[in-house]
């Protein structure tokens, strides 16, 4: 009885052991969308090879996807081209497609807890890099390429050395004002974008047990961004109460069964992980990046720091402010902002429009400032009307934009234009990650809000 989370869920997915090698591990979800599917699908047809379990693979269209007037044809050739080549495939191999139109459409990381797709225990893999936020549920999940797509589609297992095992303890209780996205951008702020490389990471601690599963979504995304596989955290009554009667969960007796499997997802007081850190809640602050990664990130009231206090590359460091035109010892707050971008697989589910709306109801959007309010699905759209949130953003000058990707990454119409600065919830900014030239600063929803009422960086807590 030493076993971690990740141990069982992983060594009971094993269908083979490779000496010396990796392991051949079975896939129980298999996530597709229209940008790394493609070439998976070519690649079976030249071969001359099916789906294995179609059953088991989930088709959504969501990063080319438009975010006004998704009724009309899609414009840019290249995206319309991938969104009908990901239909055709998905109706040539009898897999379940929701496509542009369709109820359940949406972002692929947001639309997959919402319908069951995602349950405890389950092995979740997409061609999507922040394919971790299903992890929030006690799955593990990670990000695959093109290759390990088309291989996953032929034989519903990939090849797959085991991860070593981190965990990150978060203790005590987060301030006022400070959300999951701060918690995670802290925690990659002291582990650096590479520090978590090799490792699967477990979250425990008083902070993720009193999470919401949105929130618990956020930090798993995020995994990513320092370097890890993946995140998991183990399922409590949150999860089961979240996923229960959900279009794609057990039901009676297999609701049942299914319980008595996942109450035993958590790990053993006597297991050893490789590398464990312990953080306390009450040193995170609202969190902002600064730079061209999401480890450049400091406390809202702190200062840039100076090159000399910040491990790596002097000169990578200095380029990074020179391309975002920042400098040493400046602080953020009060910086000209000209977009903010609320949406994302990380910041995309009702909760960060909940948040949101709780600094800009009953104020004006600044007119400096063009806003892109994107909810990660038509249900976390509907939530928005139903409770009464679209009417506070309206109220206030803001426009709801239909779901999609949108400007997390420049593979839309989406785009901020070189050298604008976006407050983003998303998960990346590197150099021309939401369009060429483009300078993001990484935030919580509470945060883009401060800045969408202001025009300029703005503490949230002075709003609240």
């Amino acid at each position: 009885m030493n076993n971690t989370l990740f141990d069982k869920v992983w060594d009971s997915h094993v269908v083979r052991k490779i000496e010396d090698g990796p392991d051949v591990f079975f896939i129980d979800r298999h996530l597709i969308h229209e940008v790394t599917s493609p070439v998976a699908f070519l690649g079976l047809k030249n071969r001359n090879v099916g789906v294995l379990h179609p059953e088991k693979t989930f088709a959504v269209a969501d990063h080319n996807t438009p975010t006004i007037n998704q009724h009309l044809p899609v414009s840019d050739p290249l995206s319309a081209n991938q969104l009908k080549t990901l239909e055709d495939n998905a109706k040539e191999y009898g897999i379940s497609h929701w496509g542009l139109g369709h109820q359940n459409n949406g972002i692929v990381h947001v639309v997959g807890p919402e319908n069951g797709i995602t349950l405890p225990g389950a092995t979740i893999v997409c061609g999507d890099s922040h394919t971790s936020t299903h992890g929030a549920f006690g799955a593990i999940a990670f990000g695959i390429g093109t290759s390990e797509v088309e291989m996953v589609l032929s034989t519903q297992c990939i090849m797959q050395p085991k991860p070593k095992k981190m965990r990150i303890n978060v203790e005590g209780k987060l301030d006022k004002g400070v959300t999951p996205k701060d918690v995670a951008l802290y925690i990659i702020s002291k582990l650096t974008t590479s520090g978590a490389t090799g490792y699967f990471v477990e979250y425990a601690g008083d902070v993720f047990n009193d999470m919401s599963m949105e929130g618990r979504m956020t930090v798993c995304n995020l995994s990513i961004e320092m370097g890890a596989r993946g995140g998991i955290i183990a399922p409590d009554e949150k999860t089961f109460e979240y996923i229960k009667g959900r279009k794609l969960t057990p039901k009676g007796d297999d609701w049942e069964t299914a319980m008595e499997y996942w109450k035993s997802l958590k790990t053993d007081e006597s297991a050893v992980f490789d590398k464990e850190f312990t953080f306390e809640a009450s040193d995170i602050e609202p969190m902002i990046t600064y730079g061209t990664n999401p480890g450049m990130g400091i406390g809202i009231s702190n200062s840039i720091p100076n090159v000399k206090n910040v491990e790596g590359g002097v000169e990578s460091y200095k380029k990074s402010l020179n391309y975002m035109d920042f400098h040493e010892g400046e602080s953020m707050i009060g910086k000209k902002i000209d977009f903010v971008f609320v949406g994302s697989c990380t910041n995309g589910r009702i909760e960060d429009f909940r948040a949101f709306a709780s600094i800009v109801k009953g104020k004006k959007k600044a007119d400096n400032v063009t806003v892109w309010l994107v909810p990660g699905s038509h249900i976390v759209e509907d939530r928005i009307k139903e409770e009464g949130i679209l009417d506070i953003l309206t109220q206030a000058g803001f426009v709801l934009r239909q779901p999609g990707c949108s400007a997390c990454l420049a593979m839309n119409d989406d785009k901020i234009p070189a050298g604008k600065y976006s407050v983003s919830t998303s998960n990346r900014n590197f150099e021309g990650r939401q369009g060429p030239g483009s300078r993001t600063l990484l935030a919580s929803p509470l945060v883009a809000a401060a800045a969408a009422i202001t025009g300029v960086v703005t503490d949230p807590r002075e709003l609240l």
